[in-house]
């Protein structure tokens, strides 16, 4: 496992960077989607990722990668809205939205660790089009659960929804790195 650990915080160096560019960029812009938003945008994201896996022709010169980090950074992004709450003007600063940035990467790396230790990292032999469905499953479950106001009856909440499609898309990026 400490190989998955320092391949996370690779991934994750690369997404934080593109988030605090982003940030230089646009501000906390962000920081007015409501959550239904985000999902929708991670909605896209994995879309995408899925069109790419099964179709031939590709018309867009972007990869799976690039909407795998897309999908890490929005679902960052939408556990930061869940804590925080919606916003009518940006609020954040740099250093304010990297702190928060930094403190859900932190938790959902540990959720990682945790679920490694438990299922032996059996991700290791998926295939990435398998890691593109749970997500896809994941994104079901959470627009599922914005539907019913946020009450869950036995399952788990959006947040752990959010913490999985992290890790599925790390695991992504790490296999699409070992091929």
């Amino acid at each position: 496992m400490p190989n998955t650990s320092k391949q996370f915080d690779t991934i994750i160096d690369t997404c934080r960077s593109l988030f605090i560019n982003k940030m230089k960029d646009y501000g906390s812009a962000w920081r007015i989607l409501r959550l239904p938003s985000l999902t929708d945008q991670i909605f896209i994201k994995t879309q995408r990722i899925r069109s790419l896996q099964q179709n031939e022709v590709q018309k867009v010169d972007e990869g799976q990668a690039s909407e795998f980090v897309g999908i890490i950074n929005y679902s960052i992004m939408a556990l930061i809205q869940l804590e925080k709450g919606v916003v009518e003007q940006p609020d954040l600063s740099l250093k304010n939205a990297t702190e928060e940035y930094d403190k859900h990467v932190a938790e959902t790396k540990q959720l990682m660790m945790d679920k490694n230790h438990d299922y032996g990292e059996a991700w290791r032999d998926m295939r990435i089009s398998s890691l593109t469905d749970l997500i896809l499953q994941k994104l079901l479950r959470v627009k599922q659960i914005e539907d019913n106001k946020g009450k869950t009856l036995v399952s788990e909440g959006i947040d752990a929804n959010y913490q999985d499609m992290i890790n599925y898309a790390v695991f992504a990026l790490i296999l699409l790195e070992e091929y």
